[in-house]
């Protein structure tokens, strides 16, 4: 059984940088829950509120460009984004992506034919659905799947150690 799911879009451009997910002001936070409110405030100050979970991101290329902070793809997750897909990711914010759990589908062709607001549907490692056309995905190895199912990184490896309750 493949695992699937459907979401509202939320549509972002290019090189969408680390600082435009979260800017340097708000690290000082103590947890990622008081940061998230703040994500994406340099491009669009309204945004963190409107996203309910189960959201999708669908942006361009370079997704997570910029400083490796690792709380930029907390506080994605943190506001409920079910995953992003984007033309491209940086590669440093993909590994921080799939450390934490949070999953990262790339695809050429979506960007340029979704609308903010749309529904997509996506069976991970297969293919993703919109009005209708199925767009291919490139699919992630069963290690990193294993690591986003799990919830992040060192959940995984409490899982694999026997560690986790």
């Amino acid at each position: 059984m493949k695992d699937s799911f459907s979401g509202k879009v939320w549509v972002l451009g290019d090189d969408i940088d680390t600082d435009i997910i979260i800017p340097t002001e708000y690290l000082a936070r103590k947890t990622v829950k008081e940061m998230a409110p703040y994500a994406f405030s340099p491009l669009r100050p309204e945004l963190a509120g409107q996203i309910e979970a189960g959201d999708i991101i669908v942006a361009g290329k370079n997704f997570g460009c910029g400083s490796s902070r690792e709380q930029a793809p907390e506080i994605i997750k943190a506001l409920g984004i079910r995953c992003v897909i984007a033309k491209s990711f940086a590669r440093i914010f993909f590994r921080n992506a799939i450390n934490n759990g949070l999953l990262l589908i790339e695809n050429d062709r979506l960007y340029d034919v979704v609308t903010e607001g749309d529904t997509v549907e996506v069976e991970v490692n297969s293919e993703i659905r919109h009005n209708g056309k199925a767009y291919p995905m490139v699919s992630l190895p069963q290690n990193l799947m294993d690591i986003i199912k799990a919830g992040g990184l060192v959940k995984a490896m409490r899982r694999l150690n026997g560690l986790e309750d």
